[in-house]
């Protein structure tokens, strides 16, 4: 809560939400998901956060971002409000998963990490505050992150298991020991993620590519936090697809 509670601060500096726009946070478990969003309508959200694994400290801001604050819920509420209520494209008060949509809804969601928590002000808060929050030794904590930022590229590696598996080229254990090597993923983490692909099938490239296109739109003829983040609230205020972004 303390995360989520951060990003929306962070959030509301730039992008003004209804006033009567809130959440819920619901814990669950047997899920093929770490967090998801239920948009309610009306500026509300319920966000559940999967507890079938351990949760690492990074993920504290990843999904309070991503699913809240500037993500899914700020997407979903600015959408309502600008296309449903200003506009009345009632078919706007419906989301299809499995459309062009859900690639700047995942994109813009992964993006707004770091658009909210710039250069080193993501480590520098949670060293300050989740780190004592969960008991943990800060003194390790730059040794945790080198570790994180290599793991990083190691992402798209995903993509690759998916697309063996879901066409068939990679049998069920031999996409689970791909992403235990490549993506060094845990046994236990790596069956979850083909729980999720079981699931969603190719949805997976939504939140690397997705990031990637929305990252190249915001960043191109920006300089300033500022220009980003009003490029971002356009982006998140209105009805462009992908094909857009190029």
């Amino acid at each position: 809560e303390a995360a989520i509670a951060e990003c929306r601060r962070r959030t509301l500096r730039h992008i003004q939400l209804p006033e009567n726009e809130s959440f819920t946070i619901e814990y669950v478990t047997d899920k093929p998901w770490s967090g998801y969003n239920w948009y309610k309508g009306d500026a509300v959200s319920l966000i559940q956060v999967n507890t079938d694994l351990p949760t690492k400290i990074s993920r504290a801001v990843d999904l309070g971002c991503h699913e809240g604050y500037p993500g899914h819920h700020t997407y979903n509420a600015l959408l309502e409000e600008n296309l449903v209520r200003d506009r009345n494209w009632l078919e706007f008060s419906l989301y299809p998963l499995f459309s062009p949509q859900s690639v700047i809804a995942e994109g813009s969601g992964n993006y707004g990490i770091e658009l909210a928590f710039p250069g080193d002000e993501r480590v520098e808060f949670e060293k300050r505050v989740l780190f004592p929050l969960a008991g943990l030794d800060v003194t390790k904590a730059d040794r945790y992150y080198e570790l994180q930022a290599l793991l990083a590229q190691l992402n798209f590696s995903g993509n690759e298991a998916a697309r063996g598996y879901l066409n068939g080229d990679l049998s069920r254990d031999d996409a689970i020991d791909w992403l235990m090597s490549y993506a060094l993923a845990s046994r236990e983490r790596a069956e979850q993620r083909l729980r999720f692909m079981d699931a969603y099938r190719s949805y997976v490239i939504n939140y690397n590519h997705g990031k990637a296109l929305v990252a190249d739109y915001i960043e191109a003829g920006t300089t300033t936090p500022g220009e980003r983040w009003s490029k971002f609230k356009t982006l998140l205020s209105t009805s462009m697809l992908p094909s857009d972004l190029n």
